[in-house]
């Protein structure tokens, strides 16, 4: 396996890919999101440990995703099981990927600490206030929300976990499918995205532009008929799919970072030299 540099506008093709594998099977690959929102859900019911125990669960959900989208080029369905398939190699390979997701936790419950010894809790005021039954005063909201504590934890938060996404985000499948070592992983997985940073860009503003167009259109078309209701009825729906084909592009950056030392079948040469300009 090589490591392999792509053309900035790749990113727009991994956007692109990703709503193919979306459109290509909706129900089946939204049913993996639901799934995993669910399985989500009861994981923080769980007392003491439900927050570390979902946090060591994200990796596996997005290689799950990668694992589906690869599937889905074979023609193939991928149930709920593909979230588990991380944890199904070989002891060692299990062991591996173990301590990678514990690794993923750690680095997640440092930045959550940091954050909440900056901002001194406000966050966690701000959440509890929108789930009580008792609504905070405009007043006070006001004032939270100009705290310039807040604002910084806001942005070490952001900065933080964005800077953990790099050597996490292809690690969990190179642990897998090239069976890795953890700091092998976080180093390949670090440089991919670090010489594909163009091609991570572009892929980020893909969706921001989405997201945003949505946003404008849906509002618009509020605005005409007069008809707020309709704004939150579509808000569902679309976040949805656009979770799910973003899920769905992450094997996409992840297959267009390596180039495969064997010959590969057909499915995945389209996929490995497809949208490629020629020489790369």
């Amino acid at each position: 396996m090589k490591l392999h540099t792509v053309p900035a506008l790749q990113g727009f093709v991994w956007v692109r890919r990703g709503f193919q594998v979306f459109l290509g099977q909706p129900l089946a690959t939204t049913f993996l999101l639901a799934s995993f929102l669910f399985g989500a859900l009861l994981l923080l019911l769980i007392p003491g440990i439900g927050v570390l125990l979902l946090l060591m669960a994200l990796p596996l959900v997005s290689l799950g995703f990668m694992i589906a989208s690869r599937n889905s080029l074979d023609g193939q369905r991928a149930g709920p099981k593909v979230f588990v398939e991380g944890l199904q190699g070989p002891p060692s390979q299990r062991k591996t990927m173990l301590y990678l997701l514990s690794a993923y936790a750690a680095a997640n419950i440092v930045v959550m600490l940091l954050s909440d010894v900056i901002d001194a809790g406000r966050l966690e005021a701000l959440q509890t206030a929108a789930t009580s039954d008792k609504p905070m005063s405009a007043e006070a909201l006001n004032a939270m929300l100009g705290d310039p504590r807040l604002f910084w934890a806001m942005v070490l938060r952001l900065a933080l976990t964005a800077v953990i996404a790099l050597p996490f985000w292809h690690a969990p499948a190179l642990v897998h499918w090239q069976g890795q070592g953890v700091a092998q992983a976080l180093f390949i997985s670090s440089l991919a995205c670090w010489r594909n940073k163009g091609a991570f860009v572009v892929y980020g503003l893909g969706w921001l532009v989405l997201i945003l167009l949505f946003s404008f259109i849906a509002n618009a078309l509020v605005a005409l008929l007069g008809e707020p209701r309709l704004l939150a009825l579509a808000a569902m729906p679309a976040g949805l799919m656009f979770s799910t084909a973003f899920y769905a592009s992450l094997y996409f950056t992840y297959a267009d970072s390596f180039r495969p030392d064997q010959p590969v079948g057909h499915d995945e040469a389209v996929l490995l030299d497809s949208d490629r300009p020629s020489g790369n």
